[in-house]
């Protein structure tokens, strides 16, 4: 006989949990209980219920496994919610499990009595209350296969306290193996012929479900057909981006000519993604609900497929799955195309150069020595904001999985992000990058990466404002700023009174020695960069955007 609590972990250990990220609530006694005792999952207990969801999101995306994060019923559920989005917007495989009030309290004012169905029904794919110790691990089996499936995402699992004390005789359930569907051949003769005759075909790859063996497979498919292939936003580590083929990111700012090849293209396949505003700039470059091109739309839901566009070739399949067949596909003997591939490939590369902002600190540059500097295998993570234009414009990732970033737009993602996949992966460098908003929505988690020992870098671009809301107000009421600015603390120092190394960079060249040092370290190093707040963008200052409006 277990209690509840016991066979929720066991459970959980049965399914493939190694890591568990937390903030302690009583509800959830008996489950911290059972982890007292040395077994296969890790513990991580950290500061903020968002964070640590935040967290087993990053673990998520790097391990295809669903990141796994426990929390205590009302506040501690309402906080974990930012994580949780994050997960339903980018496709990520997540278990939220949530201690509640015990049953007969239920429906009477239990202290912090939660309705999970109501607050996350919309962005759950799943939401149970387990209402029998003996039923535990099926709900969990069921939640690991939930999350998984289809378009990943998260799911929730509710625990009445009751639940968790109470006793049961029973066995583990069977860890559940991830579904995954091919295409079929009649598919890929289809799509094959289509390309034969194309002339202006585009790869557009993104979505959740990604592996090393998909982008290895994409690779040889785009090295043998020559043809372009284009990330959508915050999923450039989908392809390595240093391949001849690929030819940008289509996100916040996209390149006018990688604009232009996605609207103008006669074929777009598009590869684990149903592409909303952002790539497609507000459906302007695909349109709802009838694109001008030929759409090849692979995705392994069905649901997603024509949910918002007319699709001319289906296919349900998973990123790997559907790769694996394109690697295998013969390329036509005419592949009209290479004109174009050369010149958006030339395009890509013409911006990579960094171009001058105001300040001492370059920011530009600062990615471009990131960029040479970091090892193959580096992890970078981000947040949201202004800063990240310059991440996403300079940096080349040159593997999967090299990007954590949240697509949904969420600030603070960046450094919980990067405590799980240095705990997940200790012999990779592990950086984080965050504005000075960005970074104290979670900045409290550096006390979590110091507590066990996790050597990020984290780099805090610090302009003195919430730059992104500055630059639209600037645009659309110039000289009307209200609720932008910024007071911040010395954040080296700050840093510092956690127990990590905290340093300032006031001018470019100081950096490349700095981060040197810091990848060497053996305890967290934050690096704060001066940045003047005119450098808004990479494209266009602050000061212009005033004038323009004048």
């Amino acid at each position: 006989m277990r209690n509840g609590g016991r066979i929720l972990i066991d459970g959980l250990a049965a399914q493939g949990c190694r890591w568990l990220f937390t903030v302690p609530g009583e509800s959830f006694l008996p489950a911290l209980d059972a982890l007292f005792d040395e077994g296969p999952i890790r513990t991580i207990v950290c500061r903020h219920e968002g964070a640590a969801a935040m967290m087993a999101e990053a673990a998520g995306k790097l391990t295809g496994e669903p990141g796994v994060v426990i929390v205590t019923r009302g506040p501690g559920a309402s906080n974990a919610v930012s994580g949780v989005f994050v997960a339903h917007h980018d496709a990520t495989p997540m278990l939220l499990l949530v201690g509640l009030p015990a049953q007969a309290r239920e429906g009477r004012k239990a202290f912090q009595e939660i309705n999970l169905p109501a607050v996350f029904g919309a962005i759950a794919k799943r939401v149970e209350i387990v209402r029998d110790a003996a039923r535990i691990p099926e709900a969990i089996a069921h939640a690991y296969q939930a999350a998984r499936s289809g378009r990943p995402g998260p799911v929730v699992l509710g625990f009445p306290e009751d639940v968790l004390h109470a006793t049961a005789e029973v066995a583990d359930a069977a860890a559940v193996p991830p579904e995954s569907t091919a295409p079929s051949s009649q598919d890929m003769r289809r799509l094959k012929q289509t390309l034969a005759e194309a002339r202006r075909p585009l790869v557009l790859i993104g979505g959740g479900g990604w592996s090393r063996k998909a982008a290895k497979k994409l690779g040889q498919f785009a090295t043998s057909f020559d043809i372009p292939v284009a990330a959508t936003f915050r999923r450039q580590d989908h392809l390595d981006n240093r391949h001849p083929c690929y030819v940008g990111h289509a996100g916040i700012d996209i390149d006018p000519e990688l604009a232009s090849a996605i609207a103008g293209a006669d074929v777009l396949i598009v590869i684990g993604e149903t592409p909303g505003e952002v790539p497609t700039a507000a459906q302007t470059l695909i349109a709802t609900p009838a694109p001008a091109q030929y759409l090849v739309h692979a995705h392994p839901s069905a649901d997603e497929i024509r949910r918002l566009y007319r699709t001319d070739l289906p296919i349900i399949a998973g990123p790997e799955e559907f790769c694996r067949a394109l690697a295998r596909m013969r390329a036509p003997a005419k592949r009209r195309w290479r004109k174009l591939r050369r010149a958006l490939r030339a395009s890509y590369e013409r911006s990579l150069k960094p171009q001058t902002t105001p300040g001492r600190v370059q920011l530009a540059e600062v990615i471009a020595v990131l960029s040479r500097e970091l090892p193959e295998d580096a992890i970078v993570s981000n947040g949201a904001g202004n800063y990240a234009g310059f991440l996403n414009r300079y940096f080349q990732y040159k593997g999967w999985p090299g990007q954590l970033a949240p697509a949904s737009g969420s600030m603070g993602y960046g450094l919980p992000a990067a405590i799980a996949a240095k705990l997940i992966h200790p012999e990779r460098a592990v950086v984080a990058l965050a504005g000075d908003g960005c970074a104290l929505m979670t900045g409290q988690e550096l006390a979590t990466a110091v507590q066990y020992g996790v050597p990020i870098v984290m780099i805090i671009v610090n302009n003195g404002m919430y730059g992104t809301i500055r630059m639209h107000q600037e645009r659309l009421y110039p000289g009307r700023v209200v609720g932008t600015s910024l007071v911040n603390p010395d954040f080296a120092a700050l840093a510092r009174s956690f127990g990590a190394a905290g340093v300032t960079i006031e001018e470019t060249g100081a950096f490349l020695p700095v981060l040197r040092r810091a990848l060497s370290a053996s305890s967290p190093t934050v690096i704060e960069l001066k940045i003047e707040p005119d450098a808004i963008s990479p494209r266009q200052g602050l000061s212009d955007i005033a004038k323009s409006q004048s």
